[in-house]
């Protein structure tokens, strides 16, 4: 498998405060790979890192061939990388289409509005309402929807289940799985490993700034008295 993302020694800093040692990581083209662990080990300072976002960082980060380190933020989505964050981040005053419409194509390949609507149905139902009178899980799906547009060619996913309903949890999880198939490549950071062993290929397990675990989801069964203790559910 050709691996899309790299990462190698990576460390991250938020000011003083030292966030990620040495974090270590593959991604392969079209792999689904989810990141386990407890609130505040580093999770979503890896996504924020590999974006850009987290600029104090030294170690290697290499995507699609290219290192990462000197890219300015507001070219890393056009270098094919979509982040979704936990908040969301869509915009509150503007209508689902305008919403959907607003991201810069970056590359062919992206979704047409038409199929992104037959992915989420609810939004096209929804698609001349506001953001404000969107439902949680609808923000959800608006906020990954709309960077499918572009035609980034990984995306990454800060907790997209948090707070959400199990009947918007499932249709999430469908539509990842179609984007897999359509040879998506996602990396995802994911406290319900339940969600993700439907949809991931690989998990690494993350403690205190490090990547302490790696394995195929064949093994999550294997391993689930270890990621009670480590996560605490």
């Amino acid at each position: 498998m050709t691996t899309l993302l790299e990462l190698q020694g990576l460390n991250a800093w938020y000011g003083e405060s030292h966030i990620l040692h040495g974090v270590d990581m593959r991604v392969g083209e079209g792999e689904t790979i989810t990141i386990l662990g407890r609130n505040g080990v580093g999770k979503t300072t890896t996504l924020r890192t590999i974006t850009g976002i987290v600029r104090a960082r030294k170690g290697k980060l290499i995507f699609a061939g290219e290192d990462m380190m000197q890219v300015p933020l507001h070219k890393t989505a056009r270098r094919g990388i979509g982040f979704v964050p936990e908040e969301r981040g869509i915009f509150s005053t503007l209508t689902v289409s305008e919403n959907l419409l607003l991201p810069p194509i970056v590359a062919s390949g992206g979704l047409t509005v038409d199929q992104i609507y037959e992915l989420f149905p609810n939004l096209y139902e929804r698609r001349n309402s506001a953001g404000t009178k969107l439902s949680g899980g609808e923000q959800q799906m608006l906020a990954i929807a709309r960077i499918l547009r572009t035609g980034v060619r990984m995306l990454l996913l800060d907790e997209p289940t948090e707070g959400l309903a199990p009947v918007i949890v499932q249709r999430i999880g469908e539509v990842l799985k179609q984007l897999k198939e359509r040879g998506m490549t996602i990396l995802l950071v994911e406290q319900n490993f339940r969600f993700a062993s439907r949809i991931a290929d690989r998990f690494y397990l993350m403690d205190h700034g490090q990547m302490v675990s790696e394995f195929p989801v064949g093994e999550l069964p294997q391993r689930m008295d270890t990621l009670h203790k480590v996560l605490g559910v």
